[in-house]
Parts: C-alpha cells; sequence; structure tokens
C-alpha cells in the first residue's frame, strides 16, 4: 500500500496515463507512434506535477524554503530534477518546432502563478473557472496537439475534433476533483469552478459539458467512419458518469488518484480494443 501511496503522490501513475492518452492520439489521428514523444510527455508530466506539489507545499507552509523542508520532501526534489533532466534529454530527439514545447511550458506555469510568492498574483486566485479551464486546455494540448505537431501529414479537423474531446474529456475529471476539495480551498481561500457556484448549478455544468464530450467525441468517430472507436466513446463515457455519481459518496485518496486519473488509461485502453481486437477480427 506504501508503494501505491508513493506513485499516486509523486505522480508517477498520472504520467503514465498522459502517454496512454498520447497513444490514443496517435491512434486516432493514424499517427506513427513516436517514443521521445512518449518519453518527453512522461518526464514532463512528472516533472511538471512535482514541481507543482513542491510549489503547493512550500505555499501552504509560508515559502519556508530551508534544509528541513528539502529533507521532508526529498523524494519530491529528487524526482522533479531527474525528470526535468530527462525531458530535456527526450526533446532533443523532438524534430519539432520549438514553440510547441514553449507554450506547454507556459501553459504549465500559468497554472501555478496563484502559489507564486508574489502578492500581485494572489489575485488569480478567485479566478476559480480559468483555473479549471487552463488546466483542461494544457492536458489537451500536451497530449494532442504536441503529437499531432510531429506528424508529417495529419488532418486539421480532425486534429481541431479530438482537441475540443480531449479538452471535454480533461475537464469533466478536472470538476471531479473540484467537487472533493470545496472544503479544503474555502479554508485555505482558494478558489475553483465547483466553490463558485452551488450544487444545483455544479451539476448542470458536468451534465452540459458530459453532453458535449459524448456529442463531439461521437461526431469525429462517425466523420472519420469508425464505429469502433465509437462504441469505446460510448464505454468510456459511461464510466465516467458511473464514477461521478460515485464522487457524490465519501471518498479516499485511492479513489480519487486511482480511479478518477485511471479513466484517462480506461480510455487509451478502449481505444486499443477497438483498434486492434475488435476491428480486426471483424476485419477476419
Amino acid at each position: 500500500m506504501r508503494f501505491l501511496h508513493f506513485i499516486l503522490s509523486h505522480s508517477i501513475f498520472i504520467a503514465f496515463c498522459a502517454i496512454g492518452l498520447c497513444y490514443q492520439t496517435n491512434i486516432l489521428l493514424l499517427i506513427e507512434h513516436n517514443f521521445a514523444i512518449y518519453g518527453f510527455v512522461f518526464f514532463s508530466t512528472l516533472c511538471s506535477y512535482n514541481f507543482y506539489w513542491l510549489l503547493s507545499k512550500s505555499y501552504f507552509a509560508a515559502f519556508k524554503i530551508n534544509i528541513e523542508f528539502i529533507k521532508v520532501n526529498f523524494s519530491y526534489v529528487l524526482i522533479f530534477f531527474l525528470s526535468a533532466l530527462f525531458s530535456i534529454y527526450f526533446f532533443l530527439f523532438l524534430n519539432i518546432i520549438f514553440l510547441y514545447i514553449l507554450l506547454s511550458v507556459l501553459l504549465t506555469l500559468l497554472y501555478t502563478l496563484p502559489l507564486w510568492p508574489f502578492s500581485f498574483l494572489r489575485k488569480l486566485q478567485h479566478l476559480g473557472f480559468a483555473k479549471t479551464i487552463l488546466l483542461s486546455c494544457t492536458w489537451a494540448y500536451t497530449t494532442v496537439v504536441l503529437p499531432a505537431a510531429f506528424a508529417a501529414d495529419v488532418r486539421l479537423i480532425a486534429v481541431a475534433l479530438l482537441f475540443v474531446a480531449r479538452f471535454l474529456f480533461m475537464f469533466l475529471l478536472c470538476f471531479i476533483f473540484d467537487k472533493r476539495d470545496v472544503v479544503i480551498d474555502k479554508i485555505n481561500g482558494l478558489n475553483s469552478l465547483a466553490t463558485n457556484m452551488s450544487e444545483k448549478n455544479a451539476n448542470i455544468i458536468f451534465a452540459i459539458a458530459f453532453v458535449l464530450h459524448v456529442s463531439v467525441g461521437l461526431f469525429y468517430n462517425c466523420f472519420f467512419a469508425n464505429t469502433f472507436q465509437a462504441v469505446a466513446t460510448i464505454f468510456t463515457s459511461v464510466l465516467l458518469w458511473v464514477v461521478f455519481r460515485f464522487s457524490k459518496l465519501k471518498q479516499g485518496y485511492v479513489f480519487y488518484y486511482f480511479i478518477v486519473d485511471g479513466l484517462m488509461l480506461v480510455s487509451a485502453l478502449a481505444t486499443f480494443v477497438g483498434n486492434n481486437i475488435f476491428s480486426k477480427f471483424v476485419g477476419q
């Protein structure tokens, strides 16, 4: 159990989820798999999340960053630096425009701005809706646009539709986390989409985003005549709705960081099954 907690708390699991979504993008956009992209996304995700956790811990410790702080959070510090080095290593193998990577880094930094020790940035803590939108956009950009940027030939309409579908999917996952943190965020003066509205309005927003997610996903697969991926979209969406309903009950750490985050891997696995098992079986 301690090993699982380490994997989850140091964002190793979610880094694998990021690879899963990149794999899914490659399948849906018919892009050739590139291990340099997988390596870069894995370690950059690991780097950015551990950086965020360190920044968050220093924020709640009134930014008392000293030897004691480093000792207590040494594993986060170590993973942050190692993953940063590996991110640079894999980046050297990517033959894509530097601006694509730079935008990804800027999106990540923008998300952390409210936690920086500058008074003029504290006002950003009240932009709860923007926080959820920004994180969802960062995930969609990293797992859709970056793999597509490497491809030599890919249809822009396909990238745009998949970006919207991925954005809505990540928005729904982020929303579930926001609902979990409502009480803690209010105590610490941090705003999110969930803290800025009533339970009823929050449910309406989630329902609208869910319908849009399913609609865009089905439209994408129907547009490209991919029946099995349409089924995969429905399967993943049903699981997402079930998880959302269970999130209304009192749940623990593993539920959110393994089950909720794990929906990313489930989505990728459903795409894999639809592409490599059912479609080929019927084709025979």
